[in-house]
C-alpha cells in the first residue's frame, strides 16, 4: 500500500508492492488494541450493576448501545477507507478507543457510560473494517489467506484478551474499574506512533467510481452465504456472552470476575484454532463443517442452562470458538479476499456489518425475555433460534461464486 500520487502504484485497481513484515505488524497491533478495548467491560457489567443499582435490562441496554454504535458505522462508512486511505481510517479507530476509554476513567454515571460504548463501539466498527482491509492489501497477492488469518487472528485475539485481562485484573486489584482501562490507554499510546511510523501514509487506490459520500454495499449470492454463516457464530455467541456471567454468579454459585472473563475469551481465543484447521479446507467445506460446530454449541450450552453445570458451559465455548473460527475464515476467503482493492474496505465493512449486528440482537434480545420469564428460558429460546440458524446455512447453497458489490 502507498501513497496513491506516488511512483508505487502501478495501475488503477492494483495493489502496490507490500511494504514488508513490520507495516503488516503495526497494522494488525492496531485493530488488536483496538478490539481488545471493546471487551474490557463485559466482565465488569456485574461491578457497575453494584454500584449504581442497574438492572439486567439496563446492563443490555449498554451493550445495545455498543451494537448500535458498531453496525451505524460500519453501515455508513464502510467504503471510507477506499476513499481516504486505510492509515487515516485506522488511526481514527484508535482515537475513538482512546474517547471510550477517557470516559470509562470518569466516575461511574449511567450516561457516561452509554456514551462510552457508544463510542466504543464506532471504534470497532471502523477498525474491524479497515483493519482487515489493511493487512490483505498489505499482503503479496500469493499470501491473502495467510493475511486474513492474521486479520481475524487480531480482531478476535483482542476481543479475547480484552475480557479475560479485565475479568482476571478486577479479583487482583483495589481498582477494577481504573487499572484495565488505564493499561489499555498506554497500549493504544503505544499503537499510534507504531502505526504512524511504520506504515505508509496512503493505503489504498484510490475508488474506481471516484471519490465521494461514503455508500452503501449491496450484497448477494456468496457474500451472502458467507456472511449469514459468520454472523451464526456471532449470533450464539451473543447468546453465551448474555448469559454466562448471570449464570455463573446466580446459577453456579461462581461470582469470579475471572470466570465471567474467562468463558467469553475462551470463544474468542479457541477461534484462531478453527482458523488454522480451515486453511486446510476448502472455503465451502469448511463452512458446512463450521455450522454444524455452531448447532452442537447450541445444543450444549442449552444442556448448560438446563442442567445448571459448569463442565457444558466450557464445553459449548470452545465448540463455538472453533467452529466460528472455521465460519469466519471461510467467509473472509469467500468476500474479502476476492475482491479489487478498491472495493475491499467496503466488502470487509458490510461482512463485519452483519456479524455484529447478529452478535448484538440475541445479546440484547435475551436480556429483555429475561426480564420477563427468567434468564434460563430466554437463553434456550435464543440457544434454539441460533440453532436452526446454523442449520439453515448448512442446507443454504451460495447463489453465486463471488461477492457482489
Amino acid at each position: 500500500m502507498a501513497d496513491p500520487s506516488g511512483p508505487a502504484v502501478q495501475e488503477r485497481g492494483r495493489p502496490a508492492p507490500a511494504p514488508g513484515g513490520r507495516a503488516v505488524a503495526a497494522t494488525a497491533g492496531a485493530l488488536f488494541v483496538t478490539m481488545m478495548g471493546t471487551t474490557l467491560p463485559t466482565p465488569l457489567y456485574g461491578l457497575y450493576a453494584e454500584r449504581l443499582g442497574l438492572t439486567d435490562l439496563t446492563v443490555t441496554v449498554l451493550f445495545a448501545a455498543y451494537g448500535l454504535g458498531v453496525v451505524s458505522c460500519l453501515t455508513l462508512f464502510g467504503r471510507l477507507s477506499d476513499v481516504l486511505g486505510r492509515r487515516p481510517v485506522l488511526l481514527a479507530a484508535l482515537g475513538l478507543s482512546l474517547l471510550s476509554t477517557v470516559l470509562f476513567l470518569l466516575p461511574p454515571a449511567l450516561p457516561v457510560l452509554l456514551l462510552a460504548r457508544v463510542v466504543s463501539g464506532l471504534s470497532a466498527g471502523l477498525a474491524s473494517g479497515v483493519g482487515t482491509a489493511a493487512i490483505v492489501d498489505l499482503a503479496a497477492p500469493g499470501s491473502r489467506a495467510t493475511a486474513g488469518a492474521l486479520a481475524l487472528a487480531a480482531n478476535t485475539g483482542g476481543l479475547a484478551l480484552g475480557t479475560l485481562f479485565a475479568g482476571i485484573t478486577a479479583d487482583l486489584v483495589a481498582t477494577p474499574l481504573r487499572t484495565p482501562y488505564a493499561v489499555h490507554a498506554a497500549l493504544v499510546a503505544v499503537a499510534v506512533p507504531a502505526l504512524v511510523a511504520l506504515t505508509p501514509a496512503g493505503s489504498t487506490v484510490p475508488s474506481m467510481r471516484g471519490p465521494g459520500r461514503p455508500g452503501r454495499v449491496r450484497v448477494r449470492g456468496a457474500f451472502l452465504h458467507a456472511a449469514v454463516a459468520g454472523g451464526t457464530a456471532f449470533a450464539v455467541t451473543g447468546v453465551l456472552t448474555a448469559v454466562s456471567a448471570i449464570f455463573l454468579a446466580r446459577s453456579l454459585r461462581l461470582p469470579s470476575h475471572s470466570l465471567a472473563g474467562a468463558v467469553p475469551g475462551l470463544v474468542f481465543a479457541t477461534m484462531a484454532l478453527g482458523q488454522v484447521v480451515s486453511r486446510r479446507m476448502r472455503p465451502a467445506v469448511a463452512m458446512r463443517a463450521g455450522c454444524t460446530g455452531l448447532v452442537l454449541a447450541a445444543a450444549v450450552l442449552a444442556v448448560a442452562l438446563v442442567t445448571a453445570t459448569f463442565p457444558p458451559l466450557v464445553l459449548s465455548a470452545a465448540t463455538l470458538g472453533c467452529s466460528g473460527g472455521l465460519c469466519l475464515s471461510a467467509g473472509l476467503a469467500m468476500t474479502v479476499q476476492q475482491v479489487a482493492p478498491d472495493h475491499r474496505g467496503a466488502v470487509s465493512s458490510a461482512y463485519f456489518a452483519v456479524l455484529y449486528a447478529m452478535l448484538a440482537v440475541p445479546a440484547t434480545g435475551v436480556g429483555v425475555l429475561a426480564d420477563r420469564i427468567g434468564l434460563r428460558p430466554a437463553g434456550l429460546t435464543f440457544a434454539a433460534a441460533a440453532g436452526l440458524l446454523a442449520t439453515a446455512a448448512i442446507v443454504a447453497r451460495p447463489a453465486g461464486s463471488r461477492p457482489s458489490i
